[in-house]
């Protein structure tokens, strides 16, 4: 959804430019901390998101007390069981932009660190599931459908979105775009088996009612399949292809800078869609998005300082450890909300669940950049700490 001409630009080319620009960034003084305030180096899409997520929730809701036969004219025609093919062209779009500035092929430049790449996998696929299931069934134990939507966002790990919060807290570009590499290669690998894990096994373990929740490992993998898989392989090609015909140069700031609004663009038109459909059910019950908020804002909170605190407890440097916060707090709500529609409809509490994640995460994780750059000035350098 952000702009990837911001992500992306001036990403190092060679592993030890990287590490030359690693060294200078560790050197400089509180004053070399760009003045500029976060929130104005961001695009002016990225800038007003959350306004821009409120109107298309607005109109969307105007749009289904206007339009009463909207529902059934767009059950017309479906593409996977619970997808109208109105929704699954948003989801698609919504999605191909950001997995198309993805650098595939530096995955190695961030594996040979173990102590970043270990906490990572750590952070991303245990921590992070289990503290949002936790959360979700601590706070919404009599909202099944919400705490099942928030679960899945919990699933969705981190993927291109998290660049624009690296970039503005000073992170290290390089490693954290091979984990958003590394991060949606495992979701296609890990998801369905730990959605069946956390939505089905856990509960049951722990003796948690999951009474009326019927989902299986074959439908998530479907899903995942259609809706992160199709992008996925598209996003590759497109930058093999691109940078292979005009070069990367050409590729990261001619052409993403033209297809990345499209992102943010499928994301307003999704929630457009879902709240026509929705709208009798939020309007009346207004209070539910209060609560679907609540554990969002613990989880963020959660998982960005104790991963902080746990880059500062192995002596990363500053880049790679608010790089290890970011990557790990951030969530792929693009997915959550595709999965939440696929496996239970369009106009499910799940998929509600989900699209109330985006409105949340911007304005937190911008607070959270301010806290970084806060940080950094107060960080010692990884020589002086032994």
């Amino acid at each position: 959804m952000p702009d990837p001409a911001v992500a992306d630009a001036a990403v190092p080319d060679t592993v030890a430019e990287a590490h030359r620009s690693t060294r200078r960034a560790r050197t400089e003084t509180p004053t070399d901390t760009p003045e500029e305030p976060v929130v104005r180096r961001l695009s002016f899409l990225d800038r007003f998101l959350p306004v821009w997520i409120l109107v298309a929730m607005g109109l969307g809701i105007g749009l289904g007390r206007g339009v009463p036969s909207l529902n059934r004219h767009l059950d017309a025609v479906q593409v996977t069981r619970g997808t109208p093919l109105s929704i699954f062209v948003g989801l698609l779009v919504m999605m191909y932009p950001v997995l198309a500035k993805v650098r595939y092929g530096r995955i190695t430049t961030v594996t040979r660190d173990r102590r970043m790449f270990v906490s990572s996998l750590v952070l991303n696929w245990l921590v992070g599931p289990a503290v949002m299931f936790a959360l979700a069934w601590l706070l919404l134990p009599d909202l099944p459908a919400y705490r099942t939507g928030l679960i899945i966002v919990g699933l969705a790990r981190c993927i291109a979105m998290v660049l624009i919060w690296n970039d503005l807290s000073g992170g290290d570009r390089e490693a954290a775009a091979v984990l958003v590499a590394l991060n949606s290669l495992f979701q296609i690998a890990a998801f369905a088996f730990l959605g069946y894990f956390y939505l089905r096994l856990l509960p049951g373990w722990l003796g948690l009612s999951t009474a009326g929740l019927r989902v299986s490992v074959g439908t998530i993998a479907g899903t995942v399949a259609i809706f992160l898989g199709v992008p996925l392989v598209a996003g590759f090609l497109t930058r093999t292809i691109g940078e292979r015909r005009r070069g990367r140069d050409w590729y990261e700031t001619r052409f993403l800078p033209r297809l990345g609004p499209l992102a943010l663009y499928g994301l307003l038109y999704t929630i457009v869609i879902l709240f026509a459909l929705q709208g009798h059910t939020i309007t009346s019950r207004p209070g539910d998005v209060a609560r679907i908020a609540l554990p969002l804002l613990c989880y963020f909170a959660v998982i960005w300082f104790g991963s902080f605190a746990l880059g500062w407890a192995l002596r990363l440097p500053y880049e790679r450890t608010v790089t290890l916060a970011f990557t790990a707090a951030g969530n792929n709500f693009e997915l959550a909300i595709a999965v939440c529609i696929g496996v239970f409809g369009v106009t499910s509490g799940q998929a509600l669940a989900g699209v109330v994640g985006p409105l949340i995460e911007v304005p937190v994780l911008v607070t959270l950049v301010y806290v970084a750059l806060w940080a950094r000035r107060r960080y010692p350098p990884v020589t002086a700490r032994g």
